[in-house]
């Protein structure tokens, strides 16, 4: 669908789905577990955004997923993951991980600390094609490739040093200090689903806090600026 008009949808923080049981509280941007929203089923080919808390010592046991790109990006904190390809890793803050689910794969994720919580953002991605080979891959970006200009960590070429990602899809992040300011030019054509992760942003005028997405479509000039510092994901979609 070809579009030149420019579109903004702010999707609040504060109608996302949440699940809370005794070792995690989760707030789902997108319709995942007991919350349906229609009109939040993803976008374009972002389908889940999960932001996890998971106190000291517990995690997710051993389930299966299957025709999925599942990255986990730590934001406080470490995840210890393993999974039936054999490998058993420990993520934490500035690295980007992905896991292909393809074929069908079984993982577990576990917060190792006994005394920290740790908080991470657990997105799906659909890939552009079924049935592919499972696979794992895990990627660290300094902080200081990511300080105040937006840094890519997954794309579908794998350039720049980033993880793949089996879509057209381009995906950055940065952390913001106070005063800084990016600016993307999003090409005709194109969609972004811009997630705050951390702090307050304004976009293009807009203030944006930890939790608030926001979906654009059609070719536009982005602006984000912080005055209190922030960190924020931005997806470059087809």
């Amino acid at each position: 669908m070809a579009s030149n008009t420019k579109t903004h949808l702010i999707h609040d923080r504060n109608s996302r789905g949440h699940t809370k049981i005794g070792w995690l509280d989760s707030y789902h941007t997108f319709s995942f577990g007991n919350f349906y929203d229609p009109d939040r089923m993803g976008f374009r080919s972002l389908r889940v955004i999960n932001d996890d808390r998971v106190v000291p010592g517990a995690g997710f046991g051993t389930h299966g997923h299957r025709d999925m790109e599942i990255l986990t990006y730590v934001l406080e904190g470490a995840v210890e993951h393993k999974d039936s390809l054999g490998t058993g890793s420990v993520i934490r803050p500035g690295e980007a991980q992905i896991m292909s689910a393809g074929t069908g794969i079984m993982h577990s994720e576990y917060n190792p600390s006994e005394t920290e919580p740790v908080h991470f953002l657990q997105i799906w991605i659909l890939p552009d094609k079924q049935g592919l080979q499972p696979r794992y891959d895990q990627k660290a970006f300094s902080l200081e490739e990511r300080r105040g200009k937006l840094r890519l960590i997954g794309a579908k070429d794998g350039r720049d040093g980033a993880i793949i990602i089996h879509q057209d899809v381009d995906l950055y992040t940065s952390v913001l200090e106070p005063g800084d300011v990016i600016n993307y030019h999003l090409k005709p054509n194109r969609y972004a689903w811009l997630q705050i992760a951390q702090g307050i942003i304004t976009l293009n005028g807009e203030e944006l806090r930890a939790g608030d997405g926001v979906q654009m479509s059609g070719e536009e000039q982005l602006e984000i600026s912080t005055n209190i510092g922030a960190e924020i994901l931005l997806f470059d979609l087809a």
